[in-house]
């Protein structure tokens, strides 16, 4: 019984990223595309979690680690950008 949740539940997370590729290819602005970029981000470490799961294994967890950071650091980045126009900012002592 646990096996087909588990299925139906990464199945429906393929769908929820496949839709909102779709959000990202048609978003009307660009906050819009990056909240959806954040969204597959988190699908995308559920569905790790999930095949963890089924395989009974802990080797996946490093890489659900490392995409919820990056996940997060573009975020940060693109909120940056959208707010200042910059991600780096120098002082340029002329």
């Amino acid at each position: 019984m646990i096996e087909w949740m588990l299925m139906a539940s990464f199945v429906l997370f393929g769908i929820a990223i496949f839709i909102t590729f779709i959000r990202i290819i048609i978003g009307p602005t660009f906050p819009d595309r990056v909240i959806a970029m954040d969204v597959v981000g988190g699908n995308l470490i559920s569905s790790i979690a999930i095949v963890s799961i089924i395989f009974n294994t802990q080797a996946f967890y490093d890489v659900i680690l490392v995409l919820g950071i990056l996940a997060f650091i573009s975020t940060i980045s693109f909120s940056k950008f959208l707010e200042r126009g910059a991600i780096i900012e120098r002082k340029r002592d002329i």
